[in-house]
């Protein structure tokens, strides 16, 4: 059986899945300490892995939204 391809987000594609918002908050959302570990940190950024984001984004998409009133 093959085996799956891995799927990798970066920052670009983590900001544009989350509805296009800016890149600081899209670093205030990668910095939570619920947010996914990156899997790789590279001269070009932090790398994720796609499916662990999604499952993520699932669960917490709603307080990711409030998460500028804390």
């Amino acid at each position: 059986m093959p085996a799956k391809p891995i799927s990798l987000m970066g920052a670009h594609e983590i900001r544009v899945r989350l509805g296009g918002v800016s890149r600081q908050r899209a670093y205030q959302i990668t910095t939570r300490t619920d947010f996914p570990k990156p899997v790789a940190d590279l001269a070009q950024g932090k790398i994720w892995l796609t499916d662990d984001v999604e499952t993520w984004m699932k669960a917490h998409r709603r307080s990711a939204d409030d998460a500028d009133e804390m």
